[in-house]
């Protein structure tokens, strides 16, 4: 029988991955906002800024599927510890590139180093967390980053004019390494019992290949990639937009970036709680909605007649999007078994992460060729959402598939 004190130790957890998810989120949001003064020191064109903002998802999705199951085979602490190190040295140097090359090689081995902490953590919170308690885990660590979505853009276009892009990055380096000593000693794998069999049950030991031949695998797969291209390149891009297009100075924009971010916070905490609760199969029709009303409230937000209702506008997508990304990443820890749901949600996570990758990228070249307009960026955020929508309906929770049915709910 377990301690008391080891059967809560998950609280424990849930906060070391929320302590590090969000420095992991600082480190890489600061980048949107960082950006501005980097194109300017070292002359990026348009083109090449969006290259530089998609090169850190490059390294970031190579990692998701063996950070996963590196997670499953060796457990999550380890992965975890190494993944804040690696990125922590990276984030520092990020602070020294000198040019074009220097700063997409640096950025790129940023998301190798952070890649595996995603995955590792799901494996983590389905080791120390019953089914029933999952969706409210996975949003309270997800939680961070809207939280950082909120500090970031404040802390971080203040000290850019105080001190300068290149010392944030070394001192946000500097933490991190510091972080880690934390994780050596109090990130904790859990060891398969009897009892967490009992309160974690297993559906039976399967492989990434039977995982991937189960349909819902692949729509959450699609709708996670979908989510995240409007999310990506909302981030990525919208200071920029905010600054060229709206007029802002750095200042007003880090305010105005912190109004949705703030909606996002108490969206994400909400929809985890939610989806704890909701009927199986409901879930995922309310989310199918939700990315419809996205892509309407993102066509809103192109043609906003003021930054007031711009903000509102975007805040709006936030809420949605918070309730889709909980749906879509917890669906794995209450459908597959404990065993590898690692390496599954590192399979899903790596759509996203492709879609970072392209967003950015697609977003400055398109920029680029209808001579500063956004306005085709808009209109392709728009089908990505329509996308998740499709991908959303076309999942049918009670048509199992024979062969693989103790994989699905």
């Amino acid at each position: 029988m377990e301690s008391k004190l080891l059967k809560n130790w998950k609280y424990v957890i849930i906060i070391l991955l929320f302590l590090g998810w969000s420095i992991g989120n600082f480190d890489r949001f600061f980048m949107n906002y960082a950006i501005l003064d980097i194109s300017k020191d070292l002359q990026l064109s348009t083109s090449q800024t969006g290259i530089v903002l998609s090169s850190f998802f490059a390294g970031y999705a190579i990692m998701q599927i063996p950070g996963g199951w590196l997670a499953d085979r060796f457990g999550f602490r380890k992965i975890i510890i190494m993944a804040i190190f690696a990125w922590s040295v990276f984030t520092i140097l990020s602070g020294v590139a000198w040019s074009f090359m220097s700063l997409i090689l640096i950025r790129f081995l940023f998301g190798l180093g952070e890649g595996s902490f995603f995955p590792a953590a799901s494996k983590g919170i389905a080791s120390w967390f019953p089914q029933n308690e999952r969706s409210r885990a996975m949003s309270f660590m997800l939680t961070s980053g809207t939280i950082m979505g909120v500090i970031t853009p404040i802390i971080g276009t203040q000290s850019m004019q105080d001190i300068g892009w290149r010392t944030i990055f070394y001192i946000a380096g500097a933490i991190g390494i510091i972080f880690t000593l934390l994780y050596f000693f109090f990130l904790k794998d859990r060891k398969i019992t009897a009892v967490t069999r009992i309160e974690n049950p297993s559906k039976g030991k399967v492989s990434l290949k039977d995982v991937l031949k189960t349909p819902i695998i692949w729509n959450l797969f699609i709708a996670y990639f979908a989510i995240y291209a409007v999310q990506w390149g909302l981030m990525a891009w919208m200071p920029t937009y905010l600054v060229e297009v709206r007029h802002l100075d750095l200042t007003s924009v880090g305010y105005i970036s912190a109004i949705p971010a703030i909606a996002g916070i108490i969206a994400m905490l909400a929809s985890g709680y939610v989806l704890d609760k909701l009927p199986k199969g409901k879930d995922k029709v309310i989310a199918a909605i939700f990315a419809v009303l996205i892509a309407v409230f993102l066509y809103l937000m192109a043609y906003a007649p003021n930054i007031i209702m711009f903000a509102v506008y975007q805040s709006l997508v936030t809420v949605f999007m918070s309730f889709n990304i909980i749906l879509i990443i917890s669906a794995p820890l209450k459908m597959l078994s404990e065993e590898v749901v690692g390496t599954a949600n590192g399979f899903i996570n790596t759509g996203a992460q492709f879609a970072g990758v392209l967003t950015p990228m697609l977003i400055g070249f398109l920029v680029e060729a209808f001579d500063g307009s956004y306005t085709v960026a808009f209109i392709m955020l728009i089908m990505f959402a329509l996308l998740c929508a499709g991908s959303l309906f076309l999942i049918r929770p009670k048509k199992e598939v024979p062969s693989f049915e103790n994989l699905v709910n």
